[in-house]
């Protein structure tokens, strides 16, 4: 019996050594509660009006309101660090938003886009990004970490010396983790936040199994999501905002899918030989649901290897591009963020590449319909 007994005891053994170790990533809800989002762009970011008044009321309950009718599940927010600068009572009025929007049943993800930081060249700058965390992340603290997700910051640049972004980051995640020991935070690769940068990034989630085992593994974090942003063809979703003096209603005319017919009238509705060569170009890469797709998945799979939570926190199309195209590109993103289980988040309720919502402007406070449905949403009762 002894034997026996022994002989079970050692098989237990094997199987537990044999077994991967379980990787932690954040608690269900908590991706559950970014399924659906839309940016907050204009609020506490390149405001119209900057006084403390209209940044209270910047968005009434009523549109707030709206936005969890039509199934957003949260929303980032665009903290820009100068505007909280300027004046100090500031952040606590950024506080009281955040618990207006908590209230209507949105989880809210903010974090500083800043304008003047140049962090690749300015140890200042860098400085700027650890003070900013040393004086909002205590500020959070009385809010519901199931609800609130600090971001270190939007779009990281660093595309020579992604290592010092990663240093950047991990010091940064340190701050916030004083204060905020339970919050989910939102982490990014360099590169501008794309998923070229992600795919580059080291994560600081559990260590992946090594053969032979990594001797020295990175800080590890399991409260953390990584988020990336998608803009491609930038031709297409942006008309090639990068380069002056193009014929943007030519690249207007851009087709998704990219169709050989619908590619050449592009092509051949502009005199200019630069704009209709780079249609020409774009055009050839033949974009369509399964190029983005794709691309989609290679964020989906960087998550599956370094055993991470992954969050498309930006993608958009601007509304000068033609309807079709732009309806079926925004359709073709979400779809494969839904295949992939990534949430996701447009860019934004009041930006063109969104809805382009002006909420000084009652008449125009309504969602698009198109653009909802192209999400998977609806207009709610």
């Amino acid at each position: 019996m002894r034997l026996i007994a022994r002989l079970l005891l050692l098989s237990v053994i094997a199987l537990v050594a044999a077994t991967p170790p379980a990787y932690a990533t954040p608690p269900p809800d908590r991706l559950a509660a970014l399924a659906r989002g839309v940016n907050l762009t204009n609020w506490f970011r390149f405001p119209a009006r900057a006084d403390d008044e209209a940044l209270r009321t910047y968005l009434p309950d009523s549109a707030i309101a709206a936005l969890r009718r039509a199934g957003f599940t949260f929303v980032r927010l665009a903290v820009q660090p100068e505007l909280l600068d300027a004046v100090p009572q500031r952040l606590a009025l950024l506080v009281q938003v955040v618990r207006r929007l908590q209230r209507a049943g949105l989880t809210v993800v903010l974090g500083p886009h800043p304008t003047t930081w140049h962090l690749e060249q300015s140890a200042a700058d860098r400085d700027r990004l650890l003070a900013f965390w040393r004086r909002l992340a205590p500020a959070l603290r009385p809010l519901d970490p199931r609800l609130t997700y600090p971001e270190i910051l939007n779009e990281p640049v660093f595309a020579d010396t992604p290592n010092a972004w990663e240093a950047l980051q991990t010091e940064a995640l340190a701050v916030v983790r004083t204060a905020l020991p339970d919050a989910t935070v939102v982490l990014t690769g360099s590169n501008w936040g794309g998923i070229d940068g992600l795919s580059a990034l080291h994560p600081v989630t559990d260590p992946p199994v090594t053969d032979p085992p990594v001797t020295d593994p990175p800080v590890t974090d399991p409260n953390v999501i990584y988020s990336f942003h998608f803009y491609e063809p930038s031709e297409l979703t942006a008309l090639a905002a990068y380069r002056p003096n193009l014929d943007r209603a030519a690249l207007a005319r851009l087709p998704f899918p990219m169709d050989p017919a619908g590619c050449r009238a592009a092509a051949d509705s502009t005199s200019d030989t630069a704009t209709s060569g780079l249609i020409t170009f774009v055009c050839s890469m033949r974009w369509n649901a399964a190029r983005v797709g794709a691309r989609i998945a290679q964020a989906a799979t960087w998550g599956r290897h370094n055993h991470a939570a992954v969050l498309l926190g930006e993608f958009g199309a601007s509304q000068a591009l033609n309807a079709p195209a732009r309806l079926a590109w925004l359709e073709a993103v979400r779809r494969a963020c839904e295949q992939h289980g990534i949430g996701w988040a447009i860019w934004g309720y009041d930006d063109m590449m969104g809805f382009g919502i002006d909420p000084r402007t009652p008449a125009r406070s309504t969602m698009d319909h198109a653009t909802l449905l192209a999400l998977g949403l609806a207009d709610g009762p």
